[in-house]
């Protein structure tokens, strides 16, 4: 028998009202990359989670080099040099980066913190694995990019052989993508052994040796990634054939439901502005998007079109009705939805229930409270249950479990359903499509052209280049805060669109009045 880096035997892993994880075996070579595959809500965070100390199972064991080991808390499983970057970061935000990597292994000589150690080390293994972060900087004020290079150098510093990523391209750009493609592949190089769970097919397809698909928490398979194919892959996956082709008939744009004329967001720290003489509009009947390499000024752009950031100059006009001062619930009210890019910061309240979630933009409605200002419980669960039914959001206690409890790719489920069913004129998605399955990607790509088609106007923000260039019926190329191209995506190229989003080349964004 080979002598494993890692083998998990028969784990079982139960919750309230679910087996997350029901005898599964996985098994991981020295020196691989081995995927973890799985629809949302299959056990693949659950799984690794067991690895990493932060469950017990109820049935199964852990061999580390073919030894049996007791894994009972993160500590435990630093100490066997097993490290984990999770989906959602777990890093100190107000403290520096160098801090976020010795937290817990600080270097100390007589009681007294001796950080010149730590970062000299920390420096070398940025250099040598081509990490590049500045110690000093706060966590606050880096890039999610760079938050993620810190989770890695935080496992580096600790010296573990074993390096577990959970989705960890789902907040990266395309750049960066590549540039942890590279990592990845380095330290195997070096003999580390690396798990790595993923949605993106194309990913698993180039960076893997090896791939495990689960399915509700059974074991489906294991095969060798050279020998098999994406639509194999998603078929074991999802149990069922999936379209990788967006159907999508030609738009008819009709009227102009949001106006935005000459806008301006404000830098922090009296630095430039983020977001600079913005002019666009987006008609009912068309999907526009707008792409770009991550932090040209996107997030800044939705936070002011949604009031969650206060526009320093410039008009928004939604319906004919300027609501460039209303208040985030106003321009809800009014007829705007919005699927944040941040689902736990901006999209729900994750000590909530699921149904309490599901009304958080409606709650103050006839229909979900009385005259004496009291929730009606009663319909709001059959509102809670109605939507987790037609938009497939799993989740082991249905519409009373706990927000936090529940699997990235459902919460975010949960919150499309929640904004679309609002029935809005202006529907503004941003990565909609982060951190889901290719089935769920599937279904959340028909239900934003079933609103197109519905005669909505559809405001995308996305980094994947394959959803701009199948989704949208217009493009709007945002870079260093300023919109520098338009195109029609069955006109252009994805290289004459690089070239335009590293700022590489411009021109001159026209309104529709200025075009006619």
């Amino acid at each position: 028998m080979d002598n494993y880096a890692i083998e998990m035997r028969h784990i079982t892993k139960r919750f309230p009202g679910i087996i997350a994880n029901d005898d599964i075996t996985l098994q991981l070579k020295k020196g691989e990359i081995h995927a973890l595959l799985g629809e949302n809500g299959a056990g693949k965070s659950t799984l690794m989670s067991v690895l990493f100390g932060l469950y017990q199972p109820e049935e199964g064991e852990i061999y580390k080099d073919g030894r049996k080991v007791e894994i009972h808390n993160p500590n435990d499983a630093n100490a066997l040099g097993i490290g984990m970057v999770h989906q959602h970061f777990k890093l100190v935000e107000c403290f520096s980066v160098l801090d976020n990597i010795i937290l817990g292994v600080e270097p100390t000589k007589a009681g007294f913190l001796k950080k010149d150690e730590a970062r000299k080390k920390v420096m070398e293994l940025s250099e040598k694995y081509h990490l590049m972060v500045d110690p000093d900087a706060l966590i606050e004020d880096i890039t999610v990019g760079m938050q993620q290079r810190t989770e890695i150098l935080k496992m580096l510093y600790r010296d573990n052989e074993i390096l577990i990523f959970d989705e960890p391209t789902a907040v990266l750009s395309i750049q960066e993508i590549h540039e942890l493609m590279q990592i990845m592949k380095d330290l195997a190089r070096e003999g580390k052994s690396i798990l790595f769970i993923s949605h993106k097919l194309n990913e698993i397809m180039e960076v893997s040796d090896r791939c495990t698909v689960l399915r509700k928490g059974k074991y489906v398979g294991t095969v060798n990634t050279a020998d098999t194919t994406p639509e194999a892959l998603s078929s074991m996956m999802v149990g069922r054939d999936v379209s990788f082709k967006v159907e999508k008939g030609k738009a008819n744009p009709g009227k102009v439901i949001l106006d935005v004329r000459n806008m301006c967001v404000a830098g922090k720290h009296g630095k430039k502005d983020v977001v600079s003489n913005v002019n666009f509009q987006v008609r009912s009947g068309e999907i526009v998007c707008i792409a770009g390499i991550d932090g040209n000024g996107q997030s800044e752009l939705i936070y002011g079109l949604s009031g969650l950031e206060h526009l320093k100059s410039g008009t928004i006009v939604l319906n004919g009705k300027d609501v460039s001062s209303e208040p985030i619930r106003q321009r809800s009210v009014l007829g705007t939805s919005h699927i944040p890019e941040d689902r736990h910061k901006y999209g729900m309240v994750l000590d909530y229930s699921l149904e309490n979630n599901m009304v958080l933009q409606e709650y103050f409605t006839p229909e979900f409270i009385t005259s004496f200002g009291f929730l009606k419980q009663a319909s709001i669960r059959k509102f809670a249950k109605r939507l987790i039914k037609e938009y497939d959001v799993r989740s082991s206690q249905g519409p009373i479990t706990i927000a936090r409890t529940m699997s990235g790719g459902n919460q975010q489920k949960a919150v499309i359903a929640r904004e679309i069913d609002k029935d809005p004129r202006l529907l503004i998605a941003v990565q909609p499509t982060r951190g889901v399955d290719v089935g769920a990607i599937e279904f959340i790509h028909k239900q934003l052209i079933a609103q197109r088609d519905a005669g909505k106007a559809v405001l995308l923000v996305s980094l994947e280049l394959d959803e701009v260039m199948n989704v949208s019926d217009r493009i709007l190329v945002m870079y260093e805060g300023e919109l520098v191209g338009e195109f029609d995506p069955e006109k252009v190229t994805v290289e004459e669109l690089g070239l335009y989003m590293t700022g590489a080349r411009r021109q001159e964004v026209k309104t529709d009045e200025e075009k006619e």
